[in-house]
C-alpha cells in the first residue's frame, strides 16, 4: 500500500468523507489545545508560583513555564531539527503566560510551513549535549504536545487548592461551568 496513503487519518467532523494527513491532524490538535493551556495557565494566580502540593512536586510557577519554554524548544526543533534542552529560572507567571502566547504564535507559523518531508526528517533532543531522544521531527513534536498536556493536567490539579478556580478544558468544570 502507498505510504502517504497508510499515513492519513480521518479526522474530526464527518468521519467517512474528511480525511486529514498526521501532520494536518497534529495542527488540528494544537490549536484546539492552545487556548486550553492559556486558560489554566492564566488561572494560577501570581501569588501562588511558589505552590506545590508536596516538597518534591514541581511549582505552579516552574509548571508554567516549563509549558512556556517546552514550546520554545519545539519551535528551535522545528527550526533547526534538534534543540538543547536547558533549564532556566521560571520568570513570574504573567511573564510565563505571555511568553508561551508569542511562542504559539511562532510555532502555529512555524507548523505551518511544514511539508511531509520535513515532517518525516529526523529530530533530536539533547541534554548536556548527549542525544536523548531521537526520532521524526512529527513524533517529537507529538511528544511534545503529549508532555505539555500532562503538565497541563499536573498544573489543573494544584489550582483548586491554591485557591484558583479550575476552568473548563474538554468541558466544564466544577468551578465553571460554561466554555
Amino acid at each position: 500500500m502507498n505510504r502517504r496513503l497508510d499515513r492519513r487519518i480521518i479526522g474530526p467532523g464527518d468521519r467517512r468523507s474528511i480525511v486529514k494527513n498526521v501532520r494536518e491532524y497534529y495542527q488540528e490538535c494544537f490549536e484546539a489545545e492552545k487556548p486550553k493551556f492559556i486558560r489554566v495557565m492564566k488561572a494560577v494566580p501570581a501569588d501562588q508560583a511558589g505552590y506545590r502540593p508536596h516538597p518534591r512536586s514541581t511549582s505552579a510557577g516552574d509548571l508554567v513555564w516549563l509549558l512556556a519554554s517546552e514550546l520554545r524548544d519545539a519551535c528551535e526543533v522545528v527550526d533547526r531539527g534538534e534543540v538543547s534542552y536547558v533549564a532556566r529560572p521560571a520568570p513570574t507567571v504573567p511573564e510565563s503566560v505571555a511568553a508561551y502566547e508569542r511562542n504559539a504564535e511562532d510555532f502555529e507559523k512555524q507548523v505551518a510551513t511544514l511539508d511531509d518531508a520535513r515532517w518525516d526528517r529526523k529530530a533530536r533532543f539533547l541534554v548536556d549535549g548527549k542525544v536523548a531522544w531521537e526520532t521524526s521531527l512529527g513524533d517529537m513534536l507529538f511528544g511534545f504536545l503529549f508532555d505539555a498536556i500532562h503538565h497541563r493536567g499536573q498544573l489543573s490539579s494544584y489550582l483548586r487548592p491554591m485557591g484558583a478556580k479550575v476552568p473548563p478544558i474538554y468541558g466544564p468544570s466544577a468551578d465553571d461551568p460554561g466554555m
